[in-house]
């Protein structure tokens, strides 16, 4: 199955990889271990799991000035996600993508960006156009 979803025009460039979903908030600052490449706060969803070089799939951003200088921190080091969906985007999350050259987009009119998108799928995500195509693993 192969899905086309709109959404605001993002930051970065086009990209594709594998998903990784979860309808919890993301935080680069409190929810991940930057240096191993994992989620390491026990509470959150994917906690244990590597981002490095997916399509992180969140449900909104939360945190301030640190997550955005984080990001870029991530991406010079290889240890990013390839690109970072949401529902919602706050500005300091997009001023991260931006200053990271990391893929972001939000604001899907399609629904529930969680709930469209599995942990699995490829992912094609176009920032420029605000299109995001997926292919389903199954």
């Amino acid at each position: 199955m192969r899905l086309e979803l709109a959404c605001h025009q993002g930051i970065g460039p086009k990209v594709e990889g594998k998903a990784l979903v979860s309808a919890d908030n993301f935080s680069a600052r409190y929810d991940l271990d930057r240096l191993q490449g994992i989620f390491s706060r026990p509470e959150h969803a994917l906690f244990g799991q590597s981002y490095v070089g997916k399509v992180l799939v969140c449900n909104t951003a939360k945190g301030g000035v640190a997550t955005a200088w984080m990001l870029h921190e991530m991406a010079s080091r290889g240890m990013a996600p390839k690109a970072i969906l949401f529902n919602h985007a706050n500005t300091i999350l997009a001023q991260g993508a931006a200053l990271a050259d990391m893929a972001l987009c939000d604001r899907f009119a399609d629904g529930d960006i969680t709930k469209l998108i599995e942990t699995g799928d490829h992912v094609t995500v176009d920032p420029g156009r605000g299109i995001v195509l997926v292919e389903r693993s199954g």
